[in-house]
């Protein structure tokens, strides 16, 4: 593996091997949705990605991550928090809810990582509009994931999304660069001019991930020293997905279809070789 600017170049062989981490971690999210219903618990989601993590061979990336050690295999943020909180039988979902699932997966040494946010039951307007604006905005960055562009033509791909809608942009968390490690360098803002930082080369990978709010962008750490919440108690919402730079256009390694549909409607190619693996078994 080649390193330019200390990040992670990948060959064409081992970012195919990030798409079967990648495809792991898009059927354990696909499971997750399903499971996402009132009455049930963090720790009942987190119990089945784990299944379905080791079930496939991987091993879950968040599982014993950093210090303090992160002692679940899912991040499950519920409403007003943003990232990072910690599956527990206590936290039993309730109508109107939402979720977001973040999700990391390993497999032959290589990482996947995505999140979704999901509606538990019946909603507000609100929080549907939220969750729509957010998986939004991380489809415009992936389209602006190109071969010879700039890191931050991303996070202003991001932004530009995200304004018109009035929503806070979380600060101080974002993407990273995902390969042999969950996180890697370059950090991928949500917001920002376009044309500056690292060009954006064929083999690099990142995970691109906005973080949106209803109302202020501020947070909190609580006292697990894991849990982001709103300062003020505003709905959050998280989405993401691991892609890789082509010389054919963006591979979305976490998307079953590899980003085809969904770039397509943005006027962008996919960068999925024809004989690469897809569907999520």
């Amino acid at each position: 593996m080649a390193r330019r600017e200390h990040v992670q170049i990948k060959t064409a062989a081992e970012i195919a091997k990030m798409r079967v981490a990648g495809l792991l971690v898009a059927k354990t999210l696909a499971r997750l949705r399903e499971a996402v219903a009132p009455g049930v618990t963090t720790a009942d989601l987190d119990a089945l990605a784990e299944k379905t993590i080791r079930g496939d061979g991987g091993i879950p990336s968040f599982k014993g991550y950093a210090q303090p050690p992160y002692p679940a295999s899912i991040c499950s943020s519920v409403n007003n928090e943003v990232v990072h909180a910690i599956p527990t039988r206590r936290r039993v979902l309730r109508e109107g809810d939402i979720i977001s699932i973040d999700c990391g997966a390993i497999v032959d040494g290589w990482h996947g990582d995505a999140a979704i946010t999901v509606p538990v039951g019946e909603v507000s307007r609100e929080a549907l509009d939220l969750i729509a604006a957010c998986e939004g905005s991380l489809w415009a960055g992936l389209a602006a994931a190109q071969l010879g562009g700039k890191l931050t033509d991303i996070s202003a791909a991001v932004e530009r999304h995200i304004r018109p809608h009035g929503y806070g942009i979380v600060d101080h968390y974002g993407g990273h660069g995902i390969g042999t490690e969950m996180h890697q360098p370059p950090h991928v803002l949500n917001y920002g001019r376009p044309g500056r930082g690292i060009r954006l080369v064929e083999g690099l990978a990142l995970a691109i991930e906005p973080m949106i709010t209803t109302g202020s962008p501020d947070t909190t750490v609580l006292s697990d020293d894991w849990t982001v919440v709103t300062q003020d108690g505003s709905l959050a919402a998280h989405t993401e997905h691991s892609v890789a730079i082509t010389s054919r256009g963006p591979w979305v390694l976490t998307e079953p279809d590899g980003g085809v549909a969904r770039l397509a409607a943005l006027g962008v190619a996919c960068g999925q070789p024809a004989d690469a693996p897809s569907g999520i078994g």
